[in-house]
């Protein structure tokens, strides 16, 4: 004979929050389960996102927090996109992993998140071996297509914030080649930081509220101590989100602490209307593209600040590209990769693997050539991990920012333009401690 569970009595500050999501209203329906990507994973049988949420109802906290469930989770937005009370289940798992002990969050995602608040990056890359790549791989740039480039860093009065991505500084320096490239044809004012320049915000991998505030707080720091016109909002999915979540910490905490920022679509968008970059097509012939919809930048951020960003890069690459095909589902109705919520860094890569099933499906059924993406953790996953799992269909896999680099006209500097931006390098360098080589050496 079975015996009935007793609901529990939920800690105060733990019944507070699951409060505010009043999980009564759940109706059992399981529309979240069926649209998660975690349903069937190999593992987790009898449990799923409906099971969790009846968990806990009935007070079985600690078996949820205790489980692997929240750490799958990618935060996808699937279920609260299809749940008909409007339950946002993705915050519930981010606060499930926030009541994890710290030394027991899985992998590396801890340690990624410790380095950052310490460090100012999730790699402890330390500044003097930092600028000295930005000045080898700048000059490499310029010697190649970009004469008179280089990475300008800390610069007051820039138009344009950028932060790098730890994973591209610390090994595949040639992809920022992309963005500098873009920066360079546009004739940008840019600057990136010296410090606390990770674009990634890992502690929304790990459900670490203080850290989502700290990151941002630094960032909205940075704009005004240097005096900063706009930011581009980090490219990783992940990092725009919890960017934007911690942004908002701070300005509940200080009106002032509101600053202008840009997604990246908005900003290429601008460049190419206004006519500052100019585009090849015919460089892209050939091959037949599709846009991958990434979770964060769209369903997220729709549901949680009213704008999703869907129409903004299908159009930038109808601008580089001829032969463009949808992908279905598309839009709000996409299936995630399976890389979000740090399910790409985590220790977990066969169930993310099953969470891009769907997904690869999607891809393989476009039969497109390139799949073109705009959040660095959908990258990877798509390029170095589904197709380890899923090898019947080959494809490439480009970034937004790449595609559009790749098919810029790029028009010469001035002489006046080169000599200039020649001085202001060399002066930024000296300031650094960085010593320039003797181009006669």
């Amino acid at each position: 004979m079975q015996t009935a569970l007793v609901p529990r009595k939920l800690p105060e500050s733990v019944r507070e929050q699951i409060d505010k999501f009043n999980l009564n209203l759940c109706m059992t329906c399981g529309t979240c389960t069926n649209g998660c990507p975690i349903t069937g994973t190999p593992g987790m049988e009898g449990l799923d996102t409906r099971k969790v949420l009846r968990m806990l109802v009935l007070g079985m906290v600690d078996e949820v927090v205790d489980s692997k469930f929240p750490w799958l989770c990618t935060g996808c937005g699937r279920c609260a996109h299809g749940c008909p009370m409007n339950i946002d289940i993705p915050y519930i798992m981010l606060h499930m992993k926030h009541l994890r002990p710290r030394d027991k969050v899985p992998g590396i995602l801890h340690k990624g998140a410790e380095n950052n608040f310490k460090t100012g990056n999730n790699m402890a890359i330390p500044l003097d071996d930092y600028l000295f790549l930005m000045n080898d791989v700048g000059k490499e740039l310029a010697e190649e297509e970009c004469p008179g480039f280089h990475v300008p860093i800390d610069k007051e009065g820039a138009d344009i914030l950028f932060f790098p991505n730890s994973k591209e500084v610390f090994a595949d320096n040639e992809d920022m080649k992309w963005w500098w490239k873009i920066f360079y044809a546009a004739h940008e004012n840019w600057t990136i930081p010296s410090e606390n320049w990770e674009a990634v915000d890992w502690g929304l991998f790990t459900g670490n509220y203080e850290y989502m505030q700290a990151f941002a707080q630094r960032k909205i720091d940075m704009m005004k101590a240097l005096n900063l016109k706009r930011m581009i909002m980090p490219d990783c999915g992940g990092g725009s989100y919890g960017c934007r979540f911690g942004m908002k910490l701070c300005a509940h905490d200080d009106p002032q602490n509101a600053v202008s920022t840009v997604y990246l679509y908005e900003y290429l968008v601008e460049l190419i209307q206004s006519g500052r970059i100019k585009l090849d097509k015919s460089v892209n012939a050939g091959k037949t593209y599709t846009w991958h919809d990434s979770c964060k930048h769209g369903r997220e951020l729709e549901r949680h600040f009213g704008k999703g960003f869907y129409e903004e890069p299908r159009w930038i690459v109808q601008q580089c590209v001829d032969q463009f095909v949808e992908m279905e589902p598309n839009r709000a109705n996409g299936h995630c990769c399976g890389a979000g919520g740090g399910m790409w860094p985590g220790p977990f890569p066969d169930e993310a693997a099953w969470h891009g099933r769907e997904k690869y499906q999607s891809i393989k059924n476009s039969d497109a050539d390139v799949l073109v993406v705009g959040c660095s953790n959908c990258h990877d996953q798509l390029m170095k991990r589904v197709p380890k799992y899923y090898t019947d269909y080959k494809y490439e896999v480009k970034y937004i920012w790449e595609l559009v680099a790749d098919s810029l006209v790029i028009e010469p500097w001035s002489d006046d333009e080169i000599e200039r931006a020649a001085e202001a390098a060399a002066a930024q360098w000296e300031k650094f401690g960085i010593e320039e080589e003797d181009e006669d050496d």
